[in-house]
Parts: C-alpha cells; sequence; structure tokens
C-alpha cells in the first residue's frame, strides 16, 4: 500500500546534500516524503561511491568526489548557476564557515548540524587546547552572521542536539510554567530569557541515554557506535566545554575562562568524552554522562542570559550529559586505554540493533519543583516503522534536519540563526510525528544523591546545584 505524506514545503532551484552517512541516508526519504523539489536539480556529493546504487535506483545525480581547499568553491558554484536553491551540509572534513560565506555570496539558503573544519583540527593539531574548543568557532559564526543581516537563511549546527533540543527547552519552559503557575507568553530572546529566571532554572543538561543493543558481541579493536563514530571522535576528543551560569561560585578543576566574546562558557583541560556527570534520565533514573562539547552548550546559555546593561545578572548553566550505547562506552574504554584513535569502525544499523532506543531531552534543574526531563522517548522498533535507513539515535537527527528544511523554505531571508531562534512551535509540528513519545518526568534526584560509599571529593553542601557537585573527578 502507497503511504501518502504532507508535503511541508517547496525548495525552488538546485537541492544539494553534501555528506551521505548514517545521517544522509536517513534524511533523504524524509526530503522525498515531505519536499517538493525538482529531481533533475538534485545533487549528491559523496566520495566513496558506497551507496551509488541506492541513489541511482531513485534517479538522483551523484557526484562522487571529495570536496577540499582547492576544489570546493568550484564544484559548488557550478552546482548553483542561478543564484537560488539549498546547500544541506551533513558531510565530515569540510569547512562548514567556508561553506556558508560561499553559499552568501552565491544567494544559496544553507543548513548544517554542526560547525565542521577542515582536517587538522581535532587530532595532531599544534593549536592551544582553548582554541580547539567549540566557543571560538561559533564566535566565528556569529561574526559571520553580523556581515550578512537579511540575507539567505543560513542555519548552523541542527540536529537533534544541537538542533531539536533547543525546541524542546521552549516547549519544557511552558510546561514548567503552566505547572508552578506561573503565567508565560514569551515572544522576544529576552522574554524567553526573563522566563527561565523567573521560573528558578540554574541549569540545564542535555541528558541523553543511548540503550540500543546489537544482535551480536562488539568485536575487539572495533570502535562500534549508533551514529557517526569519527563525529563522536571529534567532539569527544575536543577539550570538555560548557555553558557557565551566573549562580556559579568557582570553576571546577582545571576550568578556565574564555578571554574573549560574552564569557558564556568555559572549558575544561581534559577530553569531553573522558570527563563525568552525574545526571538523571527517565527509565534509568540516575547516571553518568559525559561531557561532550556541542553548541547548544553554548548558544542556550547565551540565548537565555539577562542583562543589566553589560553586566549578565542570568544565565543558566548548559552542557551535554551523554550516556552512548554500551558498544560506544566499551570502545571509548578501549581506545582512552590504548592511547590511539581505532583503525576499525562500525556503525550500528537498524537491522543489526535487536533492542533498545534512545531518550533525548533536557534536565532543568534548581527551580521550585527540584529538576524536570523533558523530551523524545524512541525506541529502534519504533524508528524503523516510522521511516528507513533509521535507528532511534539517526531519527532524532534526520527528523530535526527535516524541520530546519521546512522552516528554511518557509524563511528564505532570515540570515544567520541557530536553532534558539528558529520558531520551535513549527519545527517540532514537522518533527513530532518522527519523536515517539514526547514525555515529562519531575523528579527530587540531586547530584548529591546516591553514593554507595562516601569518599573524599568536592562537594558543595550548600547548594546542590553548583557544578563541582555534578563532577565525578
Amino acid at each position: 500500500m502507497t503511504m501518502s505524506y504532507e508535503v511541508h514545503a517547496r525548495i525552488d532551484g538546485p537541492l544539494v546534500m553534501i555528506g551521505f552517512g548514517s545521517i544522509g541516508r536517513g534524511v533523504l526519504p524524509l526530503i522525498e516524503r515531505h519536499i517538493a523539489f525538482d529531481r533533475d536539480a538534485f545533487t549528491m556529493i559523496e566520495p566513496s561511491g558506497e551507496f551509488a546504487g541506492l541513489l541511482a535506483e531513485r534517479g538522483l545525480r551523484h557526484l562522487q568526489v571529495a570536496l577540499v581547499p582547492d576544489n570546493y568553491v568550484d564544484v559548488l558554484t557550478g552546482l548553483f548557476p542561478d543564484g537560488k536553491g539549498m546547500l544541506v551540509n551533513l558531510s565530515v572534513d569540510v569547512d562548514s564557515i567556508e561553506v556558508m560565506l560561499l553559499c552568501q555570496k552565491l544567494g544559496v539558503q544553507y543548513i548544517d548540524t554542526v560547525v565542521e573544519p577542515w582536517p587538522g583540527f581535532y587530532f595532531g593539531s599544534t593549536l592551544p587546547n582553548a582554541e580547539r574548543t567549540n566557543y571560538p568557532l561559533r564566535e566565528k559564526v556569529r561574526a559571520l552572521g553580523r556581515q550578512f543581516p537579511g540575507g539567505p537563511t543560513a542555519v548552523s549546527c541542527c540536529g537533534a542536539n544541537p538542533g531539536m533540543i533547543s525546541w524542546l527547552l521552549k516547549e519544557a519552559l511552558l510546561r514548567l510554567a503552566a505547572d508552578t503557575g506561573v503565567a508565560a507568553a514569551p515572544s522576544s530572546r529576552e522574554a524567553w530569557a526573563r522566563l527561565s529566571m523567573e521560573l528558578g532554572v540554574k541549569g540545564v543538561h542535555v541528558a541523553e541515554r543511548d540503550t540500543q543493543v546489537s544482535e551480536r558481541a562488539r568485536p575487539p579493536g572495533v570502535f562500534v557506535n549508533t551514529w557517526s563514530v569519527d563525529g563522536l571522535l571529534s567532539e569527544g576528543y575536543q577539550p570538555a566545554e560548557l555553558g557557565w551560569g551566573t549562580h556559579e561560585r568557582r570553576l571546577p578543576r582545571d576550568g578556565h575562562a574564555f578571554d574573549f566574546g560574552a564569557g558564556y562558557a568555559i572549558w575544561i583541560d581534559r577530553p569531553g568524552a573522558d570527563t563525568r556527570v552525574r545526571s538523571w534520565c527517565p527509565g534509568v533514573g540516575p547516571q553518568f554522562g559525559f561531557v561532550v562539547t556541542h553548541n547548544e552548550a553554548l548558544s542556550i546559555p547565551d540565548y537565555y542570559t539577562v542583562w543589566d546593561g553589560d553586566r549578565p545578572v542570568y544565565r543558566p548553566t548548559c552542557h551535554y550529559a551523554y550516556h552512548p550505547c554500551a558498544d560506544a562506552i566499551l570502545s571509548l574504554h578501549e581506545i582512552n586505554g590504548a592511547g590511539m584513535l581505532p583503525e576499525k569502525k562500525h556503525i550500528l544499523t537498524e537491522g543489526e540493533i535487536v533492542a533498545g532506543g534512545d531518550d533525548l531531552g533536557v534536565l532543568l534543574y534548581g527551580h521550585a519543583k527540584g529538576a524536570m526531563w523533558y523530551g523524545s522517548r524512541l525506541s529502534c522498533a519504533e524508528a524503523r516503522e516510522l521511516a528507513p535507513y533509521q535507528n532511534a539515535t539517526g531519527m532524532q537527527v534526520t527528523s530535526a534536519v527535516l524541520a530546519a528544511i521546512v522552516w528554511v523554505a518557509e524563511n528564505p531571508r532570515a540570515g544567520f540563526v541557530e536553532a534558539d531562534e528558529m520558531d520551535h512551535a513549527r519545527c517540532l509540528a514537522v518533527q513530532r510525528p518522527y519523536l515517539g513519545s514526547i514525555e515529562c518526568h519531575y523528579t527530587d534526584w540531586t547530584p548529591l544523591d546516591h553514593r554507595i560509599n562516601r569518599f573524599a571529593e568536592d562537594r558543595d553542601e550548600s547548594d546542590p546545584w553548583q557544578f563541582v557537585n555534578f563532577l565525578a573527578d
């Protein structure tokens, strides 16, 4: 039986995608379902040719080339001859900022899920650790955006997180306001920030638990993950990084402030994939997560800052608290012990996964009701039913990319934007059919709870919501 799907938007002009990994393959059928576009003007840029047959079956052009500093301008310019269209960048090792700038010059709309540099930034770099963080990358994107106000829309960093998580945060704030009797109808950045302050939200964890398991044991020496292995390794071996709230009393050990920009974040001189924090997710309850650097850990505290002149009077702490699937945890332990990157990598397909799913949401803490988790709970079995080439982790990303495509098509001249600045209600309306169950859970847990035995540790008993209490040294 042929299913019919709502067409949300139309792309006029060429539609070009860069990258056809697990996310690119998952995004493509969603585009075909929900976006009207000229198939003759579609191009997939992907160097390996591994999935050339899949694209040929769909009658879609495949440009088998790796974009590098010497060719990206000529290749992309030739695909947009009339100065219109959209570029969806889902690649690794292609400099997002350079491509964004080119798209502005060409008049082309742009979307990506991460600010990606050319090779040499993540590994083997001679840069000081402070300059290998996402903070300077984001500051460059924001500065570039100020050069093109009202230009072709360029959405930076819009997948599940960063991306969807910022839309869920706004829904969570409205839910918390309703549950605590606070009138709320924010319609500007300033109003959203004041609502968060009025509610007493001290911080936000992007709290995720991936429980997907494979039908076979992980082979030693193979890094296994449910999404891009290269993506996890690259961001996991940047320094740990987090948005820094105004309620925080002192920096953590090896923590450093930045000496430029608005000062909404700090970094810790250790890899994010080796920096654990205490957090909480539904189903499992208290858990450890990794402080893997992500753009939302920067954009959220920046967006929700309340200013008195040039002085921040309120800003929430924000960071990723990520518990990957069990195979990825074992893979991280293995490479941390060996002190070298893996030679073999494997992304679990939807067919290999036999159980589990992904819980991805925001944990708002420090308010009148203690802590609240609000987010998407999606099983791999549900994801398989919803669309082809999807596991639970991928589905939360691919559906967010779809929502971004729709929003950009409806707002073609918005200039440079992040997910926090987009219409969260519209984006979630597009994405919600693919998110499983959206749930709200309150808990009386704090990071000072649940110790098997008492050992010496850095604690602040006077305020459970200080970051030092979350950090597990």
